[in-house]
């Protein structure tokens, strides 16, 4: 049962191509996709369940050895995370059939969207089964490479200088990631995880402290923790709605994930929790100011995705069995309700023509549903109990005033007020977008001018521009008459409730997380597993 571990990577990668061979059916790529990724969640619940009830699962593929083989291994950690990775990106891929050729146009060749989709799954699922620095640096690489093609995708102005941004930041990253692997080869042998946990401990400190920041620095990049997050906020908002779900949801926490591995498989001691702590605060601090200062939902969204890698790394710093089972749940909740907000922000654009809360309002009158599947998110994502997020908040903050020195009672103040402070920008973009009345002066500009939601209209099916403009007085009537498609609202609802589930089994998933931790600070386990696995 052991290949069931290779699964999750070889399945998309083979539906990829054959994506790529039926790319003049529309209907069969999405067969053969969805297909795939069901396939991929059912897989990670087995070995999720296996990893739970029976320890970490681990091949060596083709029999080779760990020193030089590709060994995958699914303990809790990489498990969950595969779980709610997986149902996630099933959820987003459901999404982007319901918007259709809305956000892309009529021009974009779609064909390619599904096989760079499967691709960018198949990287994500390498990244968390990886079980060496070289086979973590291609998985990184396998889901950059797609990410570059889907920021990219209808081929605007906007999104080619963000895109190439991140291109720019992920090359830097990499190459760092070369040099860091490079590093630690010359000076002990290996890049084999479990081996790497045994040889690391001989080297002298001042080397290790290198090596541990060299890697540190990589992924940070990845992660956006500050000062390395000032690429994401103008990356991301430009992207298709599906792509800045996914890559909100996701592939922040796969550099979050190799945080965690690292840390506290290859450099168990605390040399450097005063520093891991400063960022973890700086990060959280910086994240919500720039959230509170902006008047776009994507890019509050955005912003509030950096402040929150910082309650994540603020487990690592702290490094408890209670912190890293804290972190881990935090790490679950976030990637389910920052995706199901981005999604939720597409179809708000996707109704409006725009996320400018500035010509935004009424929308709790004219779309009930949606402002309600907005609220839920938005209170967990503050922490309102009894959300996952006040759970997890709880678990780290608990774990800060256990620890008891001062850098850790000043990060749980900390992430109590930027608790707040997100509060505060959610409250301002409900109050804004949902509650308040539109301004139909300001609407009524809009429509004249011709922009935002008349330049979607046509793609919506709504007809003419100038037709459409005579038969309504204001973008309130627009609104009320612009219907969301099903197959774009039932994932994004989906979503939605899976995040409520997070609280209504927080005792089970605390069970797994609880474990989870405990493996990682024993690290025998893993150890065990990788070098005694199957060959």
């Amino acid at each position: 049962m052991t290949q069931l571990v290779v699964l999750p990577v070889l399945l998309p990668l083979l539906g990829a191509g054959l994506c790529l061979v039926l790319g003049r059916s529309a209907r069969a790529q999405r067969i053969v996709s969805v297909a795939v990724l069901t396939a991929v969640v059912a897989t990670a619940s087995v070995l999720l369940y296996r990893a739970d009830t029976q320890g970490p699962q681990a091949l060596t593929v083709a029999g080779w050895g760990p020193e030089i083989g590709i060994t995958l291994v699914a303990d809790r950690l990489s498990a969950l995370m595969l779980l709610v990775s997986s149902v996630v990106t099933l959820a987003v891929l459901l999404y982007s059939f319901g918007q259709g050729i809305v956000e892309y146009g009529r021009d974009t060749p779609l064909s390619v969207f599904h096989p760079t989709y499967l691709v960018l799954s198949a990287g994500v699922s390498n990244a968390f089964l990886s079980a060496d620095l070289f086979n973590l640096f291609v998985g990184f690489e396998v889901l950059l490479a797609a990410s570059y093609v889907l920021i990219t995708l209808g081929g605007t102005e906007a999104r080619i200088r963000a895109g190439t941004v991140y291109i720019v930041v992920s090359l830097l990253s990499s190459v760092i990631f070369l040099i860091a692997i490079a590093c630690i080869y010359a000076a002990v042998g290996t890049v084999n995880f479990a081996q790497l946990s045994q040889r690391l401990g001989d080297l002298d400190p001042a080397v290790a402290h290198v090596l541990q920041l060299l890697l540190l620095t990589v992924f940070c990049i990845k992660a956006a923790v500050f000062p390395l997050s000032a690429w994401l906020p103008d990356s991301y908002p430009t992207a298709p709605a599906p792509v800045t779900a996914v890559f909100a949801g996701l592939l922040t926490k796969v550099g979050v994930y190799a945080i965690v591995r690292t840390q506290t498989l290859l450099f168990p001691d605390d040399s450097l929790r005063p520093l891991l702590l400063t960022m973890a605060i700086l990060t959280m601090a910086v994240g919500i100011l720039g959230a509170v200062a902006q008047t776009d939902i994507k890019r509050i969204l955005s912003f509030t995705l950096v402040s929150h890698i910082g309650y994540m790394l603020l487990g690592v710093a702290l490094g408890s069995e209670l912190a890293l089972s804290g972190a881990v749940y935090y790490i679950a909740h976030h990637i389910t309700v920052q995706t199901a907000l981005f999604l939720l922000a597409g179809l708000v654009e996707y109704r409006t023509g725009t996320t400018n809360l500035d010509r935004l309002g009424g929308l709790a009158r004219s779309a009930p549903i949606l402002a309600v599947a907005f609220f839920v998110p938005a209170m967990n994502l503050a922490g309102i109990p009894p959300f996952s997020g006040f759970l997890g908040k709880v678990a780290l903050g608990r774990a800060g005033i256990e620890a008891g020195d001062w850098l850790a009672v000043t990060a749980v103040v900390a992430s109590v007020a930027v608790s707040l402070l997100t509060l505060y920008a959610v409250a301002k973009v409900w109050n804004r977008a949902f509650w308040q009345p539109v301004d139909d002066d300001l609407a009524q500009s809009v429509v004249d001018d011709g922009s935002d939601v008349w330049s979607h209209g046509a793609l919506h099916g709504g007809g003419d521009v100038s037709t459409r403009t005579q038969q309504t007085s204001s973008w309130a009537r627009v609104a009320e008459e612009q219907r969301l498609p099903l197959g774009m609202g039932l994932p994004t609802l989906g979503l939605v409730v899976a995040s409520v589930a997070l609280t209504v089994f927080a005792g089970p998933l605390f069970r797994v997380t609880d474990a989870a931790a405990d493996e990682l600070l024993q690290r025998t386990p893993y150890v065990q597993a990788v070098l005694g696995g199957d060959r």
